[in-house]
């Protein structure tokens, strides 16, 4: 049975696409007979009334030079020997008229004898009879829309007596032109059957050039490829319906820890990756997005599609990521969300501010809501004034007054020691990563005395630039953190708060701190709480005396 179906299409699969390339280049020489038809069509028009016009020209001149014709204007015609010698001129050149006038423009000749004496139309004689010049127009004339050749008539001083105008009509010319356009189109099923024969001939030698393959075997190809590219700048891999790996590029084999130079293609994809789900993918048809691999201690994030081919599954395209990297996205857009989250505690606590001035305005007690304004404005700038001094850094400053502000609406009286300096912070320090620290240590401070009467609740910063290393310390009056859980506490994922969501913002600080070859400690606050201390040497500690960082 598979060998006649397989016979079958044989037959019919190799007309599919000859045909659609036969359809198109037909398709394709009919557009360009068009075209060259309509050009044609449109130069024979213009080279006939280009013709046309210098002929009407050639005979207009050659009538202004008749002896006869100049010296009967000068005596004004009374025996009518102008219109004579025209008609006899207009007959013997096939011209649809000959209109001769003088320098006022009456005629003298014309083919209907009741229009001799009138004056000629068409507005188009000023030029000859005002200027002397001979020239071809298009016009409108009495006897309809004509090209004509305008020749002035001088006397033998020189001077305009006259004009001879000789004109062969637009409706006769267009009958010569429909004759040529006839001709033409008699040419037009020759070069389509040349074009039938031409695209018969492309046909065969395309289809042998991609190797007789068939539309659907070159979507699913595009597919695939498709696939890879969007993806292009993670790890790639792509495997068949059978598991063999068609596609793989550089960088997977950088993440999954292979030699570049081994061959890999066309291996079964679990020679490569034993712990693959790919092969799963091409049974389900289902999507997976975002799942957690190890592979020799290297996290990554990986994403793996199916292509599917006129409704099966045909292969699986799984892209990769190294989890570290996403990470750093993720710290950027978190300190993204907490800039926002200050600037809405801020907008928040000054709403309130100004709705209790609006108050005490509308009540009468001005004094208050003059006090009241000097109380928040000098607050403020006290601290405003006070970390541009002791911490010019604008991200850190940023940082710490977003705080500030923070403590405020939670009701935390935070404190910053008046004798911290923070001005020697070398280039090499990433400011993400100090803001990293910052934000989250008073965040987890915060939270600390956040369940305290609203007089306990006290944070404490000091810092300091002295010596070798930038200092950092933190104390809050919280409830402090147990002797046994001092290591712990730095885990991703540890808190002591039976609530979810907590276990993050000291890890983060311990990582950030590792970047920066740093170290923290905890113990017991003079506040009752925790103590932190958070440690970051000037210098970098690298081996080779590089900065060996991996966070922007």
């Amino acid at each position: 049975m598979k060998l006649i179906k397989s016979a079958i299409w044989s037959k019919i699969k190799p007309k599919k696409l000859k045909t659609k390339l036969i359809l198109f280049i037909l398709a394709l020489v009919l557009f360009q007979v068009g075209i060259i038809g309509v050009l044609s069509i449109n130069l024979i028009s213009e080279i006939t009334e280009e013709q046309i016009g210098r002929r009407a020209l050639k005979v207009s001149q050659t009538v202004s030079l008749i002896p006869e014709i100049r010296d009967q204007l000068i005596i004004g015609d009374p025996n009518r020997r102008i219109q004579a010698i025209a008609e006899r001129i207009r007959i013997t050149t096939g011209a649809q008229f000959i209109v001769i006038g003088d320098h006022e423009g009456r005629r003298y000749s014309h083919p209907i004898k009741e229009r001799l004496g009138k004056f000629m139309v068409g507005g188009d004689n000023k030029p000859a009879l005002e200027e002397g010049k001979s020239y071809v127009s298009k016009a409108v004339g009495t006897l309809g829309p004509s090209i004509r050749g305008k020749v002035p008539i001088f006397d033998q001083n020189g001077k305009v007596i006259g004009i001879v105008s000789v004109g062969y009509l637009l409706e006769n010319m267009n009958t010569i032109i429909n004759r040529y356009q006839y001709k033409l189109l008699m040419f037009i099923p020759l070069l389509v059957l040349i074009g039938t024969v031409v695209a018969i001939i492309i046909a065969n030698r395309f289809k042998k050039a991609i190797l007789g393959l068939e539309p659907d075997e070159i979507a699913w190809l595009l597919q695939e490829r498709t696939a890879t590219l969007e993806t292009v700048r993670e790890g790639i891999i792509a495997v068949d319906s059978n598991g063999l790996i068609t596609t793989i590029n550089k960088t997977a084999f950088q993440n999954i820890g292979l030699d570049p130079n081994r061959d890999v293609v066309g291996k079964p994809i679990q020679e490569i990756l034993p712990q693959t789900e790919m092969l799963d993918i091409l049974k389900s048809g289902e999507s997976h997005f975002d799942r957690e691999l190890v592979m020799d201690d290297q996290e990554l994030i990986v994403n793996r599609i199916p292509i599917v081919s006129n409704g099966k599954v045909s292969g699986v395209v799984a892209s990769f990521r190294r989890k570290d990297e996403l990470d750093r996205v993720a710290k950027r857009l978190s300190q993204v969300e907490k800039y926002s989250e200050l600037l809405r505690i801020q907008t928040h606590e000054y709403s309130n501010k100004l709705y209790t001035i609006s108050g005490l305005i509308q009540i009468g007690h001005h004094q208050k809501a003059i006090d009241l304004i000097s109380s928040e404005t000098s607050g403020y700038q006290f601290v405003i004034n006070f970390l541009m001094e002791v911490l010019p850094d604008p991200v850190l400053a940023g940082v710490l007054l977003g705080k500030y502000s923070q403590a405020k609406e939670l009701n935390v009286d935070l404190r910053i020691d008046p004798n911290s300096s923070m001005v020697d912070i070398p280039k090499h320090i990433s400011r993400e990563r100090v803001v990293t620290i910052l934000g989250n240590m008073l965040d987890n401070a915060f939270e600390a005395v956040r369940d305290l009467d609203e007089s306990a609740r006290k944070v404490n910063l000091s810092m300091t630039d002295l010596g070798n290393d930038l200092i950092f310390e933190f104390d809050d009056s919280g409830s402090g953190v147990k002797e046994q859980d001092y290591e712990r506490i730095f885990e991703k994922g540890y808190s002591t708060k039976p609530d979810q969501g907590y276990g993050m913002g000291l890890y983060l600080v311990d990582r950030a701190l590792k970047q920066l070859d740093g170290s923290i400690s905890v113990s017991t606050s003079d506040l009752g709480g925790a103590a932190f201390t958070v440690i970051i040497p000037k210098n970098k500690r690298s081996s080779n005396g590089a900065d060996t960082s991996t966070d922007c």
